[in-house]
């Protein structure tokens, strides 16, 4: 009899010891039964163990899937550093069949000439093992991309780009697929489970060289990785929502370090950990000639006489317009004009946000949904009045204003699917838009050539948000944005916003160096990148349980050496999907310390945020 410790997929639970008659290999993808669950769960032979003390029950069933040394290497990290189990970490990799190697080489044709300056960057970026590529918007970023994978390529190697978001993939994948043709898949979550089958039969055997996918794509089974490229690389997409809470970015790094493997960040806007951490190139040439003017309003009306005239002025010359709002629907606080009082999800403690279209009070956090309400449901008698414009309100106030133009959304509401993305974006650049109206993901690094005004409203909300990082995160969000228009020729930015000076001096006195430069100085002995943070939440429907285990952990790190206690209440949304959420934030200089103090949490309804974004 052979006993194996396995790793539960999926699960919070620590490894467990199994039992079985036949030999299995380190890394196979299993199936066992646990007493709480019905089905058989997903597990993977991490060590061969000794006779247990104790019962052992068989393991069900053995795959011909498994996990590589690297990928078990890697999850013992992620388990480590981001405070999750073994299971937990190794659910994000995705296992495979062996497969036979193709060797033959196919030769590719890539005729980019590099401008002088971009030869600069891309010289440097092969001296770094790790580096970050500071480029401006318009200055060609993914040129010098392209000539740093056919590098990478010529030594028989594979090559990643990682994105930050789906959004941005049809136009990279054009401009990818024209070069390197069939060697290069794009890998997302949308995809189908059989293309994705066949993605990584060929990656494995050798025709597929270069992925460019979202955050998932690092987690593939790469058989001779050498480069990895973060696009975008400030973009906090590339932090995970839920268990295990990896930084893709920070994980790349890491992997760079660990097997010799090159890395690339870029961005017009880096981040400040980037910035203070990583050797970097400033490419501030754009790669066509370009003029920008950026022009400041302090009106409170969203769509006022001034950005209306703009508009109208720039379609007249069929040129286009992208609208930036933070929000999408219509209205995103719903305020009884009489008692004061927000019409919240009962189930979570935010606004219900207002969708016309569907004639619905809708929550963006539980997706709970409910009719528009004639009067207040606290006073019974007054009047909703609503608050905070989104893309759908500015959209349909274009639409009447404009009658004759071709106005879309651009937002989650709106584009649901990878089709959806590909038709709008095709649409859009074939100007068959006039103008687009959306959110974050207008600022994605998409290519309008033919865009020589943005128009952007609510950017304050962005300052006003409870985060060390709201200066970084609007500054940065704006230049993105701006840099969509005037990427030929004359480009203007229209900026809703009662912060000018701030703006102003970032935008056309300094730049976002000068920014990064100032930004080290206020977070010196208060915040990363000089300190590592943790964000841990006590979740639970009965809200008194939530508050006792943050009490337990408040008592426990009371008078922990080397750990600052810096806040601790209830969570700004408290409650959430039916749960109240207390909180704590913990900050310290060293890691090992801070590492020990989380990893001594040990109530199953905390959820820890090693090194969180708030």
């Amino acid at each position: 009899m052979n006993f194996y410790e396995v790793a539960l997929l999926n699960t919070p639970l620590e490894n467990l010891t199994y039992q079985s008659e036949t030999t299995i290999d380190i890394g196979t993808l299993v199936e066992v039964s646990l007493q709480q669950r019905k089905k058989p769960l997903k597990a993977v032979i991490i060590k061969k163990v000794e006779k247990p003390t104790f019962k052992c029950i068989n393991i069900q069933k053995s795959t011909e899937m498994f996990y590589d040394d690297k990928m078990l290497e890697t999850a013992n990290f992620i388990s480590k550093y981001y405070v999750c189990s073994l299971g937990e970490a190794l659910s994000v990799y995705t296992p495979f069949y062996n497969v036979v190697k193709n060797d033959t080489k196919s030769e590719m044709s890539c005729d980019i000439e590099l401008s002088q300056n971009q030869q600069k960057a891309y010289n440097f970026l092969q001296k770094n093992q790790t580096s970050l590529l500071f480029a401006n918007t318009g200055s060609g970023k993914t040129e010098i991309y392209i000539k740093t994978i056919e590098n990478i390529l010529y030594q028989d190697k594979q090559a990643l780009l990682l994105l930050p978001e789906i959004s941005l993939s049809p136009q990279m994948e054009q401009r990818l697929t024209k070069v390197f043709g069939e060697k290069i898949a794009i890998w997302h979550s949308k995809i189908q489970k059989k293309k994705k089958e066949f993605i990584i039969e060929n990656l494995l055997n050798g025709t597929i060289k270069i992925i460019a996918g979202a955050r998932s794509a690092l987690f593939l089974p790469y058989e001779k990785l050498g480069l990895i490229i973060v696009d975008e690389e400030h973009d906090e997409s590339y932090k995970a929502d839920n268990k295990p809470r990896v930084h893709v970015k920070d994980l790349a790094i890491f992997l760079g370090k660990k097997h010799d493997i090159q890395v690339v960040l870029g961005s017009a806007t880096p981040s400040l950990s980037s910035f203070y951490k990583i050797p970097y190139f400033r490419l501030k040439e754009t790669f066509f000639k370009s003029e920008k003017k950026i022009s400041f309003l302090n009106s409170t009306l969203a769509l006022d006489n001034t950005i209306l005239e703009k508009i109208k002025n720039t379609i007249e010359q069929n040129k286009q317009v992208i609208v930036f709002l933070p929000t999408r629907a219509n209205f995103k606080y719903q305020i009884c004009k009489e008692c004061g009082t927000a019409v919240e999800c009962p189930f979570c403690s935010v606004s219900l946000s207002l969708h016309k279209n569907n004639n619905a009070l809708e929550c963006h956090y539980c997706n709970y949904t409910q009719a528009i309400p004639k009067n207040c449901p606290s006073c019974t008698t007054g009047e909703i009045e609503s608050f905070r414009l989104g893309t759908a309100e500015v959209y349909e106030q274009l639409q009447n204003i404009f009658p004759n133009k071709v106005v879309e959304k651009f937002d989650r509401d709106s584009i649901k699917t990878n089709t959806a993305l590909k038709k709008t974006l095709k649409n859009f650049n074939e100007n068959k838009i006039d103008i687009l109206v959306g959110t974050q993901m207008l600022s994605k690094g998409h290519d309008y050539h033919n865009v020589t005004l943005a128009v952007v409203l609510g950017i304050d909300s962005i300052l006003n948000m409870t985060s060390y990082k709201v200066r970084e995160k609007a500054l940065s969000l704006l230049i993105q944005i701006a840099g969509r228009s005037g990427r030929k020729g004359f480009g203007e930015v229209l900026v809703q916003t009662k912060n000018e000076d701030f703006f102003h001096n970032y935008l056309e006195v300094a730049d976002y160096e000068d920014f990064l430069k100032d930004e080290l100085k206020q977070r010196v002995d208060l915040y990363p990148p000089f300190f590592r943070m943790a964000r841990i939440i006590f979740s639970h429907q009965n809200a008194s349980i939530a508050k006792k285990e943050l009490e337990k952990c408040l008592y426990l790190f009371k008078n922990l050496q080397g750990v600052d206690l810096i806040g601790f209440g209830e969570s700004n949304i408290f409650k959430i999907s039916n749960s109240y959420r207390y909180e704590m934030l913990l900050r310290s200089s060293d890691i090992k310390k801070i590492l020990s103090a989380l990893h001594s949490i040990k109530t199953p309804i905390a959820s820890i945020d090693m090194d969180t974004l708030y």
